[in-house]
């Protein structure tokens, strides 16, 4: 896919960057880290040690997808750049356009992702 077929699924991946980056910073309350957020949010005199250390772990959990979130996003942008973008990263065919279509940031196509899937699986 070249770049100028690829300008809808960039413009995509952007709309999402931007998105996933405004609700990270509104659950943060602005610009302090997660884990800064949750000793604010989780630390009441009420809770007990468990419930503040679950707290804590639930949200550096959910940090650390939104982390592996914008990172896919910024890949599928440089692969955009780099005019590999649609072609599975494993095999090398290209990707269905309606996977890519459905999540832009995918580097794999369905059969190898499915193959990559069983693995983690077994």
């Amino acid at each position: 896919m070249n770049k100028q077929q690829a300008i809808p699924y960039r413009q995509q991946l952007l709309r999402m960057r931007s998105a996933l980056l405004a609700q990270v910073a509104e659950q943060r309350g602005g610009v302090i880290s997660r884990a800064e957020a949750a000793a604010d949010h989780f630390a009441q005199a009420e809770d007990s040690r468990a419930q503040v250390t679950t707290e804590r772990e639930l949200e550096l959990a959910i940090g650390e997808r939104e982390t592996a979130e914008l990172a896919a996003i910024d890949t599928a942008l440089a692969r955009i750049e780099a005019g590999t973008y649609g072609e599975c990263t494993d095999c090398g065919v290209d990707i269905a356009a309606a996977r890519l279509h459905a999540s832009p940031e995918v580097t794999r196509c369905i059969h190898c992702q499915e193959k990559v899937e069983h693995l983690r699986s077994a």
